[in-house]
């Protein structure tokens, strides 16, 4: 694996793969996110005691494009139609409605929809659906990242809450 420097030198496109998710929802939750440029990749993830899969879902966005160190063509795939849509059909608008729907209700998650519009503005991304659990590689790879993370995590905790002294 190529140092970080290596992710903001190269100028070809790069494709990024995200998920997120929870146990309860709210509840324990994590994100992951797959770079892929030139035949490399980069896989990571992150967790969040008390969350909703919709967070988890931008976060896994937002980490994924924040790798990117200068202005990249990015293909990003989601299973969440939430993020994909908010990206594609719903996010100028709220922009123009001082952040508000078209009927001015408060948008849920502003913070992180605020952050991903930034990061959105900063490269040329191309947002792309795929059906979750339905055999995309990368899609299955990312679902298995969160899992994993999240069953770490309750792990830790679970087996910390019985120490006795």
């Amino acid at each position: 694996m190529n140092s970080d420097n290596t992710w903001s030198a190269l100028r070809k496109d790069v494709y990024i793969y995200t998920d997120g998710g929870c146990h309860g929802n709210p509840g324990p939750g994590a994100w992951a996110a797959l770079l892929r440029w030139q035949g490399q990749e980069k896989g990571f993830s992150g967790f969040d005691p008390q969350t909703t899969n919709n967070r988890m879902e931008l976060m896994a966005a937002i980490h994924g494009l924040g790798q990117l160190k200068r202005p990249m063509t990015v293909h990003l795939y989601s299973d969440s139609q939430y993020v994909v849509k908010g990206m594609t059909s719903y996010i100028a608008d709220w922009r123009c409605n001082n952040w508000q729907t078209a009927v001015k209700k408060k948008i849920k998650n502003l913070d992180l929809w605020q952050e991903l519009d930034r990061l959105n503005q900063k490269h040329h991304v191309t947002w792309h659906w795929v059906r979750g659990h339905d055999g995309h590689l990368e899609n299955e790879y990312v679902d298995g990242l969160v899992q994993k993370t999240i069953k770490t995590h309750l792990d830790k905790a679970t087996s910390s809450s019985h120490v006795i002294l």
